[in-house]
């Protein structure tokens, strides 16, 4: 057996190893790192006692204590369905102005409405609600099918052009590629469109005359004869300069050529009367604490 060479300074024995001069210490393991080492372990092997731990099989090991975290869980769900009942019964038994007129129940509502809104809507309609090309800006006021409580909670329930049997149906049909208008008469209804809410814009007064004549014969069954729109089929106010697909010339002309076609999905199935009736309300809120 070898002598173990020492450090001179430290009193440390060596390992043999040397680079460079160097020589490597084979220092002990301090105390303190043993001891938590120790006692880490030490409450592992109670922990696996005490705790499910160990797979055996198609079960797995209970522990002493018994601690089912299925259960915690189970629950700590059926806690919250409690919490959560107290006031949702509420928001079913009262009307919607009944609901808006009750602080307490509105404070859940933003809370549950914002969380319902996130995972549900705001892909389309964007985290603040203010859409998008081809979304609605739910925040500014103007509906295309109404923006009563009722007229809004219909619209989430049943969508837009969706395959649920009582959806709700529009389609701007295509002016242009389909050649119902030929192309003077489809730049001068597109003036004409334009004109409504820019008004002064420099359109030519002749042109303009001969739109009004076109949208008279074609739109305005639709938007109505005025082109304050019409809730009933979904068809946009042409006045108020709120625009779901662009309010410049360039936009219009797409729009009145090649025609439009949204979607909105149902949401009768995936969302309960209740959701609905919440997101109804948060709807409703945030467009009234928009500016």
């Amino acid at each position: 057996m070898g002598v173990i060479e020492r450090d001179p300074h430290t009193g440390h024995g060596t390992t043999g190893h040397e680079w460079n001069g160097i020589k490597e210490l084979n220092t002990r393991v301090p105390w303190p790192v043993w001891t938590f080492l120790i006692l880490t372990f030490g409450f592992s092997v109670v922990w696996w006692i005490l705790m499910p731990a160990w797979p055996l099989g198609t079960t797995y090991s209970k522990g002493l204590l018994g601690v089912d975290v299925r259960q915690v869980v189970s629950a700590s769900l059926k806690s919250a369905a409690e919490e959560r009942a107290a006031w949702t019964s509420q928001i079913d038994q009262k009307d919607y102005a009944a609901i808006q007129a009750d602080d307490a129940l509105m404070k859940d509502v933003r809370a549950t409405g914002h969380a319902l809104f996130g995972d549900n809507c705001a892909a389309c309609h964007g985290l603040a609600a203010r859409g998008g090309p081809g979304f609605p800006n739910l925040t500014d006021h103007d509906w295309l099918w109404g923006g009563t409580p009722e007229a809004i909670s219909e619209t989430i329930r049943v969508g837009v052009n969706s395959e649920d049997p009582d959806s709700r149906v529009s389609q701007m049909p295509p002016w242009g590629s389909n050649g119902a208008l030929d192309r003077p008469s489809l730049l001068a209804v597109v003036s004409y469109v334009h004109s409504l809410s820019h008004p002064g814009a420099g359109a030519d007064a002749a042109q303009l005359a001969a739109g009004k004549e076109v949208f008279a014969k074609n739109c305005a069954a639709c938007h109505g004869p005025e082109a304050k729109g019409n809730p009933e089929v979904g068809a946009p106010d042409l006045t108020d300069d709120t625009w779901l697909y662009g309010g410049d010339l360039q936009s219009i002309y797409t729009t009145v050529y090649g025609g439009r076609e949204g979607h909105m999905p149902t949401w009768q199935a995936r969302l309960s009367d209740t959701e609905r009736k919440i997101l109804t309300l948060y709807v409703l809120d945030i467009g009234k604490s928009a500016p």
